[in-house]
């Protein structure tokens, strides 16, 4: 190398933004850091804006509880370009004003999760639901606000949906699932979890609409019976999961059709009786060879 060569230093900054520190650097760090990264100096805040501005995955679930609202909207004001974004652990800060400009300005979003955030009202689903089309999972656990109408306006407008959590959005009932159900049947995965207006009827709606269903919670739902469990293992071939803990209605009758096409069941089946009764005499359950 010449007297020239050896002269030169390159920075870490000198480096092309957008086509190396942005996609295989910048990428790779964890959103705290990222943070953290833009008070070095006045470039590296530059920098930080340009990877903001073109981030395609956000996910606030490990920095939700101590990031201020202010730097949420400052961090996602002029991306237009989200794909993924998680509201897990945000619940103590953020409300529709925060987040209907960042979904009014990102058409492309596919995955959402708002599960917890109870501080959110219907607006928010109802901006999804217009704003993104090509949604495909969305997450409301634990979203008391979601009700009927807002849960039909994303039936109407994103029929594509592949995953959705409504665990213990009690303010759901039946018709409203119903009209999921036939809008959306491209659906996989659904939990229905800890509801208790959710009856047969909507479990029978969905597995007659939804036949690639994969996964389904109906943990606590209390009104559920074994009718339209059968009628999830007539309807629903590729069933992998099913989840009914505390679903007392809910018996093996029904699900012992499941078990014996390998679909994983969160309850055990019942003891045999002879089981049964020698841990009665005994006081706890010997070990039997049930092969033999």
């Amino acid at each position: 190398m010449d007297e020239e060569g050896r002269g030169q230093t390159c920075h870490l900054l000198d480096l092309p933004w957008e086509d190396v520190l942005v996609p295989h650097i910048l990428s790779y760090l964890p959103l705290q850091h990222i943070v953290s990264l833009q008070r070095v100096s006045k470039q590296f805040h530059s920098l930080v804006q340009v990877y903001l501005a073109n981030c395609k995955t956000f996910n606030f679930s490990a920095i939700g509880p101590s990031i201020p609202k202010e730097a949420f909207c400052a961090m996602l004001k002029d991306n237009k370009v989200l794909q993924n974004l998680s509201l897990q652990n945000c619940s103590d800060w953020v409300t529709d004003k925060e987040l209907l400009p960042v979904i009014g300005q990102n058409q492309h979003l596919q995955r959402v999760d708002m599960s917890g955030c109870g501080s959110l009202t219907r607006h928010s689903l109802v901006a999804v639901s217009l704003s993104c089309m090509h949604l495909q999972h969305l997450g409301l656990a634990h979203c008391d606000w979601v009700d009927c109408l807002s849960l039909r306006s994303l039936a109407d407008h994103c029929g594509g949906l592949r995953s959705i959590d409504l665990t213990a959005c009690r303010q759901l009932k039946d018709d409203a699932i119903c009209y999921l159900a036939k809008k959306c049947s491209e659906l996989k995965s659904l939990s229905l979890a800890v509801n208790a207006n959710i009856t047969d009827e909507s479990v029978e709606e969905v597995a007659k609409n939804c036949r690639g269903l994969e996964q389904l919670d109906l943990t606590g739902c209390l009104r559920v019976r074994n009718q339209s469990i059968r009628t999830l293992a007539e309807y629903c071939p590729k069933l992998q999961s099913l989840r009914v803990n505390h679903c007392h209605n809910v018996t093996e009758s029904s699900l012992d059709p499941l078990r014996k096409r390998n679909v994983v069941i969160d309850v055990e089946p019942p003891l045999p009786r002879a089981l049964v009764l020698l841990q009665d005499m005994l006081g706890f359950a010997p070990f039997i060879n049930l092969q033999i």
